[in-house]
């Protein structure tokens, strides 16, 4: 059990008179937990739609990362293109939520609809869709309010846990971009606890990962926190905005990761490096205290991989820090590079060789299916059979769309 610093008195005072009821938020965090618990570790891919989400359940991956670098870039409710700097609106990662959870939904209504009619080749495994979310809330867009108000959003769209970083909201940067202000070790833990008691009056064991950016962050607020004096360079004075200077590196990060260990569930230390030695280092720090604590590791594209790490390095990263504790995994940014990538080879294979270059996508989709792509069938993949069975429950069956569509006869 997590340190809360209030009272069971102040949840129930909070929960109102009607329960609701957050089935996909409950499960999903009780699906992670499990696997927290018996899996070597949990990896998962950065997704920012639910197309990508659905491709990741497909593939055999257990648990789907929502990023805000990539809502902030291809995703948030503005419709705009962002950097990582908490410029989106706030209720863009629980609307990217709830469309990942609707499209694994609709995965999920098309393969029970065809394992029940027995009418299509059904896997003799059925896939569960319903993977656990994991959302970035930041820096939580303000203070604990809005980290309390960010949390219960996330929850109400299906979130499965949730991460804070010790950052000011106000000027939140990519872990990986310079610039970045910390709050005060006593701030941040005000605002894990604030995600906290959301997930209490919402009665949902929510996953709360706490991350530090003391690695590379240079300035803080306020010297206000005794914690956080010995990283403070008094010599430097304040800045123009009145921030102290701050000695960054991993003794910082320890330091902060104690602090948030009695209230995080998993610890974070945002790294500039794929460093083994760094890693251990910090676990075994976190773990002299709390030998029990779960840690989370950013995999991520930030990082010029084979600059620092082998091919064969590479292919055991992830099971090496395992084994130091790392029980959660994740590129964060996998979704933008995929697709990105993957649009400019087809755009540059379609401008130098027309229908040559489209017609060999095709078939590596045809080739695909024995491995258990399905997208290849688009008609299917977005609903036309669930729909047609509405339509003929309904009686409205001379409308149906798929039985004479070029899906059916080519495909």
């Amino acid at each position: 059990m997590k340190k809360r610093n209030y009272t069971k008195e102040d949840v129930k005072r909070l929960q109102g008179s009607l329960k609701i009821e957050y089935t996909l938020a409950k499960r999903g965090a009780t699906k992670l937990r499990e696997l927290l618990a018996t899996e070597p570790f949990v990896p998962t891919l950065g997704a920012y739609n639910g197309q990508q989400a659905v491709q990741h359940a497909k593939a055999g991956l257990k648990a789907i990362y929502l990023s805000g670098w990539q809502v902030a870039a291809a995703a948030n409710t503005s419709g705009r293109v962002y950097p990582d700097q908490s410029l989106y609106p706030v209720n863009s990662v629980p609307e990217v939520v709830r469309a990942i959870n609707n499209a694994l939904r609709r995965a999920d209504q098309i393969q029970t609809l065809e394992a029940y009619d027995a009418t299509a080749a059904v896997p003799t495994t059925q896939i569960d869709y319903y993977l656990p979310v994991i959302a970035d809330c930041e820096a939580g867009f303000g203070g604990a309010l809005n980290a309390y108000e960010l949390t219960l959003s996330c929850i109400e769209a299906g979130t499965a846990a949730v991460h804070f970083e010790d950052q000011l909201s106000s000027e939140k940067k990519c872990g990986h971009l310079g610039g970045k202000v910390l709050i005060p070790v006593r701030q941040a833990v005000r605002n894990l606890n604030a995600a906290r008691l959301a997930a209490d009056v919402c009665e949902v064991d929510t996953v709360i990962l706490a991350r530090t950016d003391a690695e590379s962050g240079t300035l803080i607020t306020t010297d206000i926190d005794p914690i956080d004096q010995p990283f403070i360079d008094y010599n430097k004075g304040r800045t123009d905005e009145g921030f102290y200077h701050f000695k960054n590196g991993l003794e910082a990060c320890i330091a902060r990761g104690l602090a948030y260990a009695e209230y995080a569930d998993l610890l974070w230390f945002e790294t500039s490096t794929p460093d083994l030695e760094q890693a251990k280092k910090f676990a075994d720090a976190i773990h002299a205290v709390f030998p029990d604590q779960q840690l989370a590791y950013n995999c991520s594209p930030s990082f010029n991989w084979r600059k620092y790490l082998t091919e064969e390095q590479c292919a055991t990263f992830q099971a090496d820090i395992g084994r130091m504790g790392y029980a959660y995994q994740f590129i964060t940014l996998a979704g933008f590079h995929c697709n990105n990538l993957a649009t400019f080879e087809m755009a540059e294979a379609y401008q130098k060789t027309g229908m040559r270059g489209y017609s060999e996508m095709q078939q590596r989709e045809f080739a695909a299916q024995e491995r258990g792509f399905t997208t290849v069938k688009h008609q299917r993949e977005a609903g036309v059979p669930y729909f047609d069975a509405i339509a003929t429950a309904v009686g409205a069956t001379s409308t149906t769309a798929l039985e004479h569509s070029t899906e059916a006869d080519q495909f």
